[in-house]
């Protein structure tokens, strides 16, 4: 990944001159009248991402326009990567150092390629370090993303929850954390009863990472990540057509990886603590079934409504371990709800919390980052439709009616009040490639979540009059 970037411009190396629709005229006023036949010529309108390569006369090229969307500062440059002749570039463009960094990540997300199983040998197109970019934020993101990305379309015969937890001791070996792992009956023991129960259907043992780095006396940080491996739906068997891309079930966890990456190798000054149940919804004998009930590590006593609704189960058993320390925030990812892209398509990754004061800061870092997210109620009155007539709580509500709220305050019922949490629910995904967003596995919230830590929410002290949870009660 870092030789896409190189430290300095050569003779060979073409300038790319980043311009705005409402900028053409003026810029191509002062051009000499060969450059402004040309540019006509090409029919260049200056749109996103379109290139107008220039010749220098002799044969060569003199520069490149590139169209930009002056909205989309990341992704303004992510579309170089694939669109321009293999050769070196640098933006011929005055940048703030922001505006640098940005560049920078935003070539590196278009220079993404997964090549476990199948060769790329396409030229790399290089790009001069823009002055004045932050160079260790830029790889540190892409490293975090690139991790992401692989994870997720890894298919789950070479990503199951051994592989996955393996990923995890890598990451922890790199870092120099301190990483366990559960495996099968241990969770048992240990009394993570609904990680067991969604996991041991498979050949494949179910696991829950631990991972913990920092210093103890730092504030406390936890990350919790979904990692079912593959999801059939259990018993309650999904159709062909739902079960396609349920290799990225274990997308939450990917996002926490990535971020894990980004918090240890910025060496910010927090403890951090990270959970990963790691499992597949699998069809066998020993399935859970419908209308089963398991007691969970909280006490709480669940319904088994439908096997589908598998996500939820490991996350509450982690969520409970996670509140267990009283940390100054915890953070859930996972790919949990449909209804969640129902209600705000495959981009805009949902996002619940106990906490008011975390959701401005959070949506805050998410628009300097250019990495949304949206924020959704909690809206207590639904908490009836988890009724059971059985137990405290069934995992899934009758009618499917507010199917992303409804889960939130699933996980809301593992949580203590005065913990700030924040729960995303995320695709994941990328159905189809866009200019620094190829179609596959996807980081989304990751840099919006460290922004928040790397500014200190857990060391801030709360807004005057102190309001956490009374916006949705």
């Amino acid at each position: 990944m870092r030789d896409i970037f190189q430290a300095r411009a050569t003779a060979a190396t073409v300038p790319v001159l980043p311009i705005a629709e409402t900028e053409l005229k003026d810029w191509a006023a002062k051009q000499p009248a060969r450059v402004r036949r040309w540019v006509e010529s090409a029919d260049f309108n200056a749109a996103p991402h379109r290139l107008c390569p220039i010749p220098d006369g002799e044969g060569g090229l003199d520069r490149v326009l590139l169209g930009v969307d002056p909205d989309d500062p990341i992704h303004r440059y992510s579309s170089l990567p694939e669109k321009l002749p293999p050769g070196r570039y640098r933006i011929e463009a005055k940048l703030t150092g922001k505006e640098a960094t940005g560049a920078a990540i935003g070539f590196g997300l278009g220079a993404y390629r997964f090549t476990r199983y199948r060769a790329d040998d396409r030229p790399l197109r290089k790009l001069v370090w823009p002055a004045g970019a932050d160079r260790s934020q830029v790889l540190r993101v892409l490293e975090a993303t690139f991790l992401v990305r692989d994870l997720i379309n890894t298919p789950a015969n070479d990503m199951g929850p051994a592989e996955l937890a393996a990923a995890a001791r890598k990451l922890a070996r790199r870092h120099k954390a301190k990483c366990t792992v559960l495996i099968g009956d241990a969770l048992l023991k240990k009394n993570y009863p609904t990680i067991h129960m969604v996991g041991r259907a498979s050949d494949q043992a179910p696991r829950l990472v631990d991972m913990v780095w920092g210093k103890a006396s730092d504030p406390k940080v936890t990350l919790v990540g979904k990692g079912v491996c593959f999801d059939t739906g259990g018993l309650d068997l999904k159709t062909a057509a739902s079960m396609r891309l349920m290799k990225k079930d274990m997308g939450g966890a990917a996002q926490v990886l990535g971020l894990t990456h980004m918090i240890m190798d910025a060496k910010l000054p927090v403890r951090l603590r990270v959970l990963i149940p790691a499992v597949e919804n699998s069809v066998s004998a020993n399935a859970m079934r419908p209308s089963d009930i398991v007691r969970t590590r909280k006490g709480l006593t669940v319904e088994i409504g439908n096997t589908d609704a598998e996500g939820r189960l490991v996350l509450c058993d982690a969520l409970t371990e996670a509140d267990r320390e009283k940390p100054g925030l915890i953070v859930d990812f996972a790919t949990l709800t449909g209804a969640a892209r129902v209600a705000l398509g495959p981009d805009l990754p949902a996002m619940f919390t106990n906490d008011d004061r975390a959701a401005q800061e959070l949506i805050r870092a998410s628009f300097s980052e250019y990495d949304p997210l949206w924020w959704m109620p909690l809206w207590y009155p639904y908490e009836r439709m988890l009724s059971s007539r059985t137990a405290d709580l069934n995992n899934v509500s009758e009618g499917g009616q507010g199917g992303a709220i409804t889960a939130a305050l699933f996980l809301n019922r593992f949580v203590d009040s005065k913990t700030p949490w924040v729960h995303i629910d995320v695709m994941g995904w990328n159905a189809g490639s866009s200019p620094g967003r190829p179609a596959g596995g996807e980081a989304m919230g990751m840099r919006a979540v460290y922004r928040m830590i790397a500014e200190g929410f857990v060391n801030k002290p709360e807004a005057k009059g102190g309001a956490r949870t009374g916006t949705w009660v």
